[in-house]
C-alpha cells in the first residue's frame, strides 16, 4: 500500500502542522463567532416580526367580526322598528281585547329586541376601541422591529461579504495542514477541540504550564516536548502540547 503524505513526514513536521492548523482554525472560529451572533439576532427578529404580523392579523379579523356584529344588530333594530310600525297599524283594527293585548306584547317584544341590540352595539364598539388601541401599539412595535431587522440584515450581509473571502482562504490553509497529519492524530485533535469551550486542541507550554488548563508541566515532560520527537498530551486536560519555538524553525533540543 502506498504511503500517504502524512505517513512520510516526521513527528516534528506533524506537530508543526498541528500547531499551524490550530492557529488557522482559531482564526476561522473567531470569524464564525462574530458572524454567528448576527444570524441568531436576525432569526429572533424574523420570528418576532412574524409573530406580530400574525397577532395584528388576528386583531383585524376580530375587529372585522365585531363590525359585522354591529351591522347585524342594526339590521335587527331596523327589522324590529318595521315590525313595531306594522303592529301599531294593526292595533287600530283589532276586534277585541285579546287581539289588542297580543299585538301589544309583540310591540313590547320588538322594543326589547331594539334595546338589546343597542346594548350589544355599545359593547361591540367598546370592544373595538380597546382592540384598536392594542392594534395601534402592535403596529408601532412591528414597524420598529421591521426597521431593526432591516439594519441587522444589512450588517450581516456586510460582515459575510467582508469575511467570506478570508474564511475561504483560511479553510484552504486548514485543509493543507490537515493533509500533513495522519488520520488518527487529526481525529484526536478534532475530538479535543469539540470537547473544550475555547476550541484549543493544541497549546504551547507557557511559564512551565499547559496553555489550555494552566496546570504545571513537569520539567522532564517539558524537555520531551522540546525535542519534537513524539506527540505529548497534557495529563490534566488532554490537549496536545508543543513548545513555543515549534514554528520558528529552530532545531529541536536533544
Amino acid at each position: 500500500m502506498a504511503k500517504s503524505k502524512a505517513d512520510e513526514i516526521s513527528v516534528e513536521e506533524k506537530l508543526r502542522a498541528l500547531f499551524e492548523l490550530q492557529q488557522t482554525d482559531s482564526k476561522i472560529d473567531k470569524i464564525r463567532t462574530v458572524r454567528g451572533e448576527l444570524p441568531l439576532e436576525v432569526r429572533d427578529l424574523e420570528d418576532l416580526v412574524a409573530g406580530l404580523e400574525t397577532r395584528i392579523g388576528n386583531f383585524n379579523e376580530e375587529v372585522k367580526s365585531l363590525e359585522d356584529g354591529i351591522v347585524e344588530k342594526k339590521n335587527v333594530m331596523k327589522d324590529a322598528a318595521a315590525a313595531i310600525k306594522k303592529y301599531e297599524a294593526q292595533q287600530g283594527k283589532v276586534r277585541n281585547n285579546r287581539e289588542y293585548d297580543s299585538i301589544t306584547k309583540e310591540i313590547e317584544f320588538q322594543n326589547l329586541e331594539i334595546q338589546l341590540a343597542e346594548k350589544r352595539i355599545k359593547e361591540f364598539k367598546a370592544n373595538i376601541a380597546a382592540k384598536k388601541e392594542v392594534l395601534e401599539n402592535a403596529e408601532a412595535e412591528l414597524s420598529d422591529r421591521q426597521k431593526d431587522l432591516k439594519i441587522k440584515k444589512k450588517e450581516l450581509e456586510e460582515i459575510v461579504a467582508e469575511t467570506e473571502k478570508e474564511e475561504q482562504s483560511l479553510l484552504k490553509k486548514s485543509a493543507a495542514s490537515e493533509a500533513m497529519i495522519e488520520d488518527r492524530l487529526l481525529n484526536a485533535y478534532k475530538r479535543i477541540r469539540a470537547n473544550v469551550m475555547n476550541g484549543l486542541g493544541v497549546v504551547t507550554v507557557e511559564r512551565d504550564s499547559c496553555g489550555g488548563c494552566f496546570n504545571k508541566i513537569p520539567p522532564q515532560r517539558q524537555l520531551d516536548i522540546q525535542t519534537h520527537k513524539k506527540v505529548i498530551v497534557c495529563e490534566h486536560c488532554g490537549r496536545i502540547l508543543v513548545d513555543a519555538e515549534i514554528l520558528t524553525g529552530k532545531p529541536a533540543k536533544a
